[in-house]
């Protein structure tokens, strides 16, 4: 009886401090910091690109890809 109440509470501790799990569906989730930069500076390059045309980029996913296209404001 001491050991199955021994191994529960060390059971329970030990998944109250793990790490929370990957969550693969949030925006940037996985992705190495360099894809991260290299996303944010084409974001901003289709902002400048868009802005002078006086549209704003919108970002949209194309087969695991990142596309940006020019749409009115």
């Amino acid at each position: 009886m001491r050991w199955t109440a021994f191994v529960c509470t060390a059971l329970v501790v030990g998944c109250a401090n793990a790490p929370p799990p990957d969550n693969r569906s949030a925006p940037g989730a996985g992705q190495h910091p360099v894809d991260e930069r290299r996303e944010a500076r084409a974001l901003e390059q289709a902002e400048a690109d868009c802005a002078s045309k006086g549209k704003h980029a919108e970002a949209r996913r194309v087969e695991g890809d990142t596309v940006y296209d020019c749409v009115d404001r």
